[in-house]
């Protein structure tokens, strides 16, 4: 209901706590439907890469929503990004087809996007009113999911982790099968022995825009999956601004190494969200006036420092340091704390980014031989034949046979799927 003596609706703000207090995967069905009554629309997009379990939520009408791609998704962000301000009235393509839609970016880096938005007629609110309202109530809901993942549970730390890699690991092989396919197909069509120029050439030219589709395909998932260190700890910069631009604080950053190998994206949103919460911790503290936030990657672990110029007395036994240590200890991490008193404290986080496989056990009634089970082992960590051939001094062929058999006993069908029992 509407007060007409405030041009704002106030049932949006009633719900809007509704709507923050909802999980990052439901959040897209209860913003819409907040949303409606002021801006109609046929689906909702939410984009954002702080939850690399899940980076689209979505609701509306399923030929939109299921066939919306990321790479739609990037286009329309760069067309926001290109003019600077909210798209309010644009045409893209999304869900495969041309829709008006309109689009926004949160401070957070998240994309809002409203497929087929009418703004609701009334005599109350202008049209700009409707569009600054909607644009901070995404700036809120685009807060709360960031906040909601950073303080996630720690299973879902886990489970993030190991969907990520899985995820990796699968691409990566669906990528190399696709690429020989295709470059035998271009092999035999390259052959003298082939008369047909014309056909040649057609296949060629299919077959070559195949192999870039193919690339394109897993560059965006990695991008997804992996962020560089630098770029990361850019977003980091960001993320802290606020506490330089309207606070007393002085944070200083030094600057990672630019090159090196890039940060598992789950790691990459971990470690700024346990940056941004060691910073809180330490400003709370009396007579902190500065500090020091530093990132490295030794190549196996992203490796992160910070330091105060205050009485140097935190401990690990410090509450909101216990809670930082927990969630560190989630990704397989280490964090100790020292300092020296009148001179300040130190933070240091080591976080791996490869996490080590958590095997549940060998179950004994598979009635795997010792053999099979070694073998079993070395496929859950990502061996191949050659390896374990070489690992366990027998031939790639007995090999195949002993996988050939744990595949039957286990119930699994791919090698895939048998790490996925063990985990």
């Amino acid at each position: 209901m509407r007060d007409r003596a405030n041009p704002f609706p106030v049932d949006l703000i009633d719900g809007l706590s509704t709507v923050l207090y909802r999980s990052p995967l439901d959040i897209a069905n209860s913003f819409s439907s907040l949303l409606k009554p002021i801006i109609s629309h046929s689906a909702l997009v939410i984009f954002t890469k702080d939850c690399p379990l899940q980076p689209l939520k979505r609701t509306g009408d399923p030929s939109i929503v299921d066939r919306v791609e990321i790479a739609e998704l990037e286009k329309i962000g760069q067309l926001v990004m290109a003019t600077g301000a909210p798209a309010w009235d644009a045409t893209a393509v999304i869900g495969h087809e041309n829709h008006r839609v309109a689009a926004i970016f949160a401070a957070t880096d998240a994309l809002l996007v409203l497929v087929d938005p009418v703004e609701t007629d009334s005599a109350t609110i202008s049209m700009d009113t409707t569009r600054r309202l909607v644009s901070a109530l995404w700036e809120l809901v685009a807060i709360s999911i960031r906040q909601q993942v950073a303080t996630a549970p720690l299973d879902h730390l886990r489970d993030s982790r190991m969907a990520n890699i899985e995820r990796s690991r699968l691409v990566a092989e669906l990528t190399d099968a696709h690429s020989t396919t295709l470059e035998l197909i271009l092999t035999v069509l390259r052959s003298r022995d082939t008369t047909d120029s014309i056909a040649r050439q057609s296949a060629r030219d299919v077959a070559s825009a195949a192999m870039v589709q193919l690339r394109s395909v897993s560059d965006r998932d990695r991008s997804l999956s992996e962020e560089p260190v630098a770029r990361a700890f850019e977003r980091l910069r960001r993320d802290l601004r606020p506490l330089t631009q309207f606070g007393d604080l002085d944070v200083q950053f030094v600057e990672p190494p630019i090159d090196g190998r890039a940060l598992p994206g789950e790691i990459a949103h971990a470690g700024r969200a346990i940056v941004r919460s060691a910073v809180l911790t330490l400003a709370e503290q009396d007579g902190v006036g500065r500090v020091r936030i530093q990132w490295d990657c030794d190549g196996s672990n992203l490796l992160i420092g910070i330091r105060d110029d205050g009485p140097g007395d935190l401990t690990s036994e410090t509450q909101s340091v216990h809670q930082l240590a927990a969630r560190v200890d989630a990704l397989a991490g280490k964090l100790t704390v020292s300092g020296t008193p009148g001179w300040g404290s130190n933070i240091d986080v080591r976080l791996p980014l490869d996490m080590p496989a958590a095997f549940q056990g060998i179950q004994p009634e598979w009635g795997l031989t010792n053999r099979e089970r070694d073998v079993m082992k070395l496929v859950a960590e990502g061996a191949r034949n050659r390896a374990i051939a070489a690992a366990l001094t027998i031939s790639e062929h007995t090999v195949k046979f002993h996988v050939a058999n744990v595949l039957r006993k286990v119930g699994a069908t791919n090698r895939a799927e048998l790490a996925a029992v063990l985990r």
